[in-house]
């Protein structure tokens, strides 16, 4: 185990370092930073004296190596528009981008895993074959289709939900959030399941499809001959196992749902990461574009490292130092 951390940390290093590189590289194409900072009227010396004061006329390497070893110390530069640091200003809405990640996963969690294994286990039934026709038509649909037809439906025609905001917060544990009371919850449900739609789709499909497998697998058909309860065969031997590729995927898809949340929370103007890294294209302001990329990467990184951990507990067989 201690072996595996210190070689994922390493290898951790490396690929945040090619995140920070290719996305400090991006800045210069994105525009230029002054020309949102300051107005018409400023002349094109006094650009050019801010130019020099920022840094922005040194050679990339230079640059680079002044961004890098700030971002050792957790400084990721300083945004041009909320003059506050960039991370503090990213951390400040990513309470708000992981009620929704969490929302959404949780619906995942709830409809994937009885749809998926109910599929399997009875694959003629009107109800799968609805099941995987609807599953094919979510994973056509465009997010933000999905998210337009829920707030056509349920806020427009039948007046249900709200179409837009975070709603009402509060933070009895510390943690402020939308989620300790009914205001938050009603505003959270439709770009919850705008978020899930995403994502669910695959995932019956992916969970019929391992259970389906894992039913035709020799160790079941021991079990039918030993006359276990098909629920315990169903639920204990089958479902475990399929499980363990749909552990790898999911870990892959939290991070890919938190990098998806800047259309769902354009949509619904939903106060988390992705609508303010928007608006920082939109501002050509670079440290904070910068620093998000930073940010869902490290995400990516820490969530696979978390998943590796996890395969390697539910199948003891997996070796996570590498050992045969």
């Amino acid at each position: 185990m201690i072996a595996f951390l210190i070689k994922r940390t390493l290898q951790a290093v490396v690929v945040m370092f090619i995140i920070s590189l290719i996305s400090f590289s991006i800045q210069d194409n994105l525009g230029d930073p002054l020309r949102e900072m300051v107005g018409v009227s400023v002349s094109e010396a006094e650009r050019e004296k801010l130019r020099e004061e920022m840094g922005l006329n040194d050679p990339f390497l230079v640059q680079y190596g002044r961004f890098a070893a700030n971002a050792l110390q957790g400084d990721l530069g300083t945004s041009y528009f909320f003059k506050e640091p960039a991370l503090d200003v990213i951390l400040d809405k990513f309470p708000a981008t992981l009620e929704l990640v969490f929302g959404a996963t949780l619906i995942i969690v709830l409809l994937s895993v009885p749809l998926g294994v109910y599929s399997a286990i009875r694959p003629s039934s009107l109800f799968s074959r609805a099941v995987m026709g609807l599953s094919i038509v979510g994973i056509s649909i465009p997010v933000f289709l999905t998210a337009i037809g829920l707030i056509y439906l349920f806020s427009i025609e039948l007046g249900w939900m709200p179409s837009y905001g975070r709603g009402e917060t509060s933070s009895p544990l510390g943690w402020e959030s939308g989620l300790f009371n009914a205001d938050g919850l009603a505003h959270l449900i439709l770009p919850s399941f705008t978020l899930a739609s995403i994502m669910l789709p695959l995932f019956i499909r992916l969970i019929r499809a391992e259970m389906m497998e894992v039913l035709q697998s020799e160790y079941v058909k021991f079990a039918w001959a030993k006359g276990i309860s098909p629920r315990r065969i169903y639920f204990l031997h089958a479902l475990k196992n399929t499980m363990l590729p749909v552990i790898t995927v999911g870990g892959v898809q939290v991070g890919t749902m938190v990098a998806y949340t800047i259309l769902t929370e354009t949509v619904f103007q939903w106060p988390g990461m992705g609508f303010l890294f928007l608006e920082a294209v939109n501002r050509t302001d670079t440290p904070l574009i910068v620093a998000y990329l930073i940010v869902v990467g490290a995400i990516f990184v820490v969530t696979n490292t978390i998943v590796d951990l996890i395969y390697g507990l539910v199948n003891p067989t997996v070796k996570l130092a590498g050992g045969k």
